[in-house]
């Protein structure tokens, strides 16, 4: 594996959409005890579902902590692939490297990581070993490594159309706790430069109370060029109303990289879900203080869901309108099976579905 110290662009490398072919997809085994309730028991089936699921149509690379491999290796499909590697929590999403391709090999992005804030808002301290995975797992594909981790940045922060279009929020990229020294031109010229686009989307916020600072990937997606979801919500009383009005009103008023306008499918959000005392109860204390408190509001959302060669593996929540939600993914999704998961103990550490996979695209390499 070589350390690159050049940009992706000027070697003819872009990030490609995730509805395009993979080779397969990471995931890390869940650990950790103030994310996931109860010793994460619940989360890691939920996570062994997903697992599943992906496995049928492409490679599973799962990593698992030292003392959690054998769990792993007992849970998971013999066809997943499980790797010894320590980690600080399990959002691959966000810690394992962005993919990018020029068709014939492709490279990973070892961006900086700072539990989404460092501190200045970040979630835990330390993060070391998530800010190393990225390196380690190019390592352990033998792919080579771009060395972007003087620039913070999460894989849930952005999502590409694979023709020159990265879609992000304000809310997260202009955050203090990420890339305070840089302006809003400097973030936009970073991210085309590395992600070989010609432009970048900026929605203004994300989901309500999402600890990200409002991840664009669970307030948006790209389903086709020029087709996004959009989560959405009826009920003016409810504070993400406005901030889906706001993300709703910018994507109608402009193109994409190709000069297309964008078609917004409104996906329809779940009532609010709050967690309840029992499930804080399970959650371990961070430093002695409770990571959530009962009625605290999760950041639910339908549009946090994974495509994978032979699935749309969706987020569900019991809610009435879980069903809706993947009839309209099924229209938009014709050549897949769209399949739903019970995702509330996922839902639990922070985030969801997605926000646990990281795709590796198709290459001349791995054909």
């Amino acid at each position: 594996m070589k350390i690159l110290h050049t940009k992706p662009c000027d070697d003819g490398f872009h990030m490609p959409a995730e509805f395009e072919d993979h080779y397969g997809c990471i995931m890390i085994f869940p650990h950790r005890r103030d994310s996931w309730q109860n010793g994460a028991y619940a989360a890691r089936k939920a996570f062994a579902e997903i697992i599943g699921m992906i496995s049928r149509s492409e490679k599973m690379i799962v990593c698992a902590r030292y003392d959690d491999y054998d769990s792993a290796r007992f849970m998971l499909p013999e066809n997943v692939r499980v790797i010894e590697m320590e980690s600080d929590d399990s959002w691959a999403r966000d810690v394992a490297p962005t993919f990018v391709t020029n068709g014939k090999e492709i490279r990973g992005i070892d961006w900086g990581f700072n539990a989404w804030g460092g501190l200045a808002d970040g979630l835990y301290f330390p993060w070391d070993k998530d800010n190393k995975m990225a390196r380690k797992l190019c390592d352990s594909m033998d792919i080579d490594t771009y060395d972007m981790r003087s620039f913070i940045l999460e894989g849930g922060s952005i999502h590409s159309d694979g023709e020159g279009t990265i879609m992000t929020t304000e809310a997260c990229l202009l955050s203090k706790g990420r890339n305070p020294d840089m302006n809003k031109e400097e973030i936009e010229d970073m991210l085309k430069s590395c992600l070989g686009a010609e432009k970048v989307l900026w929605l203004p916020c994300g989901i309500y109370n999402d600890e990200t600072n409002e991840h664009v990937d669970n307030i948006c997606a790209f389903t086709s060029p020029a087709n996004v979801v959009l989560a959405w919500t009826d009920d003016t009383s409810d504070p993400q109303y406005e901030m889906s009005k706001r993300c709703l009103e910018y994507l109608e008023g402009v193109t994409d990289a190709k000069g297309r306008r964008i078609t917004v499918h409104k996906l329809p959000l779940p009532k609010p879900v709050t967690i309840t005392a029992d499930e804080c109860d399970g959650l371990d204390d961070m430093n002695g203080e409770p990571t959530r408190t009962p009625g605290e509001r999760l950041a639910a959302s339908y549009v946090n869901f994974y495509i994978s060669n032979g699935h749309v593996i969706v987020p569900q929540f019991g809610d009435s309108n879980d069903k809706q939600a993947l009839e309209i993914l099924r229209r938009l999704f014709p050549t897949r099976t769209v399949k739903g998961v019970y995702a509330r103990d996922i839902l639990i550490g922070g985030g969801n579905i997605h926000c646990i996979t990281q795709q590796i695209p198709m290459a001349d390499k791995f054909r």
